[in-house]
């Protein structure tokens, strides 16, 4: 695949780019048929990209470059089994964990198939107080203990759908390796009624394994009982004679797969945490929404394609528009961790400088991913949005149904969404320059008809294949994550280090503040 500056579509694109600095957003949304062609249904929500700074032509041009990028071959490479992901030469399957018994590609479909019956019936057996702990006492706490890809999925869709809605367990999130947070996670829970999940594909990483060592040593010393073990600790893991080691039976150890990548993986059995809280059938509508997302995605036009012109209206706004952050405002309290999930999804997908055939990008790529929610990031960061100087690109997430009884809030909601997407485009004019508003700022708006287990599944699914398909544009490989791996390898002789190895081979600067925290430390 060529480099996407090569084609003829991005040498259009650059041309209408030059040209564009002269047409303001409020004179493009006076074109109704121009409106009516960006205003699109996708499974379970309206994608409004009317506040984006294209034109029929330049949506046109964009189009061309996503077929001259063979982008639909790329689609159907991933949903086929292909290996997609060339540097570890294996399939990114995501898909197939949601797709229908029969429709899966070779071998993942008797895989998937009995994993999903496991996760259904551990959440059935749960929710019906058959799944008990030792002391034949029912199941309060849940505490998931995982990092990166094995935290923020399922911790987000948790928080989204509602732990007390579907009377199911509470749960806790450990990632951070700081003490702080396995401190606070423990803190009032009682051992007996206590279920620990610990998700890691090797049953190596470092923050997890020390997570979950010192959550054994919790249970064990208030339990006196290691035979207890068994009732009480779960593992999501492709190492399994690990999980055994450490004390996990192998019953209660469920699979991960090579071909599903960490921050793609919370429809497997990393998103048991989000079966055990919701249930089996919530568990089930995530999957279906991201379904028919997949389905869309698969068969709609690029024109009218929601996660095609997500990416391409990125493309535009990132290489020929110069925005060099994108921000994540959710108006929905229960999505507050989306732009979290988001920036792993995005920048550690795309976060990359290396083509396909290993030459230098030869463009800009992902940029930083951030945000907050709304209303509380009006009196914070908003400020810099409207007045800054600075390009940027930026989603807002309303859902048109609460989840609540309080209509006179969310009226509210809505109206703070919706001003702040006008004030971006509009801006406003004034005599006293401190007060003046550019505006012109380009934004999309999606609107969920209610959050649900559907249409949070079609919308995170919706997300993941944006990411895909500006990976396919910019030649580059969305599956990997080489760059991570550097720092966990220098984090290793660090660890031995800071407890009186000796630093030779350091740089003098953290030789020296390994010095400096080992004199702390002792004092």
């Amino acid at each position: 695949m060529s480099a996407p500056e090569q084609r003829p579509a991005w040498k259009a694109l650059t041309r209408l780019a030059t040209e564009f600095g002269r047409r303001s957003l409020s004179e493009l949304l006076a074109d109704e048929s121009r409106n009516a062609a960006l205003a699109l249904a996708a499974p379970g929500m309206l994608l409004d990209f009317t506040k984006q700074r294209v034109t029929a032509d330049v949506v046109q041009r964009l189009v061309q470059l996503a077929e001259q990028q063979d982008l639909a071959a790329q689609v159907e490479r991933l949903f086929c089994g292909d290996h997609v992901n060339t540097t570890e030469d294996r399939p990114a399957l995501h898909t197939a964990l949601r797709a229908r018994s029969g429709e899966r590609p070779g071998e993942t479909d008797a895989a998937v198939a009995a994993t999903l019956s496991r996760l259904s019936a551990a959440a059935t057996a749960l929710h019906r107080g058959t799944l008990r702990g030792y002391t034949g006492k029912a199941i309060n706490d849940v505490v998931h203990i995982g990092i990166g890809g094995s935290h923020l999925g399922p911790e987000l869709a948790v928080e989204a759908l509602g732990q007390a809605a579907f009377g199911g367990p509470r749960c806790h999130f450990v990632a951070n390796v700081d003490g702080e947070a396995l401190t606070t996670a423990l803190r009032g829970l009682n051992p007996d009624t206590t279920l620990f999940i610990v998700v890691s594909k090797s049953f190596s990483t470092v923050e997890t394994r020390v997570n979950a060592v010192s959550a054994r040593s919790w249970f064990v010393e208030r339990t006196a009982r290691l035979d207890a073990l068994h009732q009480h600790f779960l593992a999501v893991t492709a190492n399994v004679p690990a999980a055994v080691e450490f004390g996990i039976a192998e019953d209660m150890i469920y699979p991960m797969w090579d071909w599903v990548g960490g921050r793609f993986s919370l429809w497997s059995a990393v998103g048991l945490p989000i079966a055990l809280t919701a249930g089996a059938d919530a568990f089930a509508g995530l999957l279906a929404g991201a379904r028919d997302m997949d389905q869309h995605f698969r068969s709609a036009p690029f024109a009218s394609n929601g996660p095609v012109l997500m990416a391409l209206m990125g493309i535009w706004n990132y290489n020929f528009l110069g925005a060099g952050s994108h921000a994540v405002l959710p108006y929905n309290q229960r999505l507050r961790l989306l732009p979290d999930y988001l920036q792993q999804l995005e920048m550690e997908s795309n976060g990359k400088s290396v083509g396909l055939d290993g030459s230098a990008v030869g463009v800009h790529s992902m940029p930083i991913v951030w945000g907050g929610e709304g209303t509380n990031g009006q009196h914070a960061f908003h400020q810099l949005l409207h007045q800054g100087t600075r390009a940027f690109t930026a989603d807002f997430i309303l859902t048109a149904q609460p989840e609540h009884q309080l209509a006179e809030h969310h009226r509210w909601l809505l109206a703070n969404g919706l001003a702040q997407s006008q004030a971006m485009m509009a801006g406003q004019e004034a005599d006293d320059p401190h007060r003046r508003v550019a505006g012109n700022k380009p934004t999309t708006t999606i609107v969920l008809d209610r959050l649900t287990p559907y249409t949070l599944g079609s919308l995170l699914a919706c997300y993941e294949h944006k990411v895909f398909c500006q990976g396919v544009i910019w030649n580059i490989n969305s599956f990997d994550q080489w760059g991570v791996e550097l720092g966990k390898r220098l984090a290793l002789p660090i660890h031995d280090q800071l407890g009186g190895a000796a630093a030779p081979h350091q740089d003098a600067s953290t030789r020296r503040l390994i010095a400096h925290l080992r004199g702390r430390q002792q004092e």
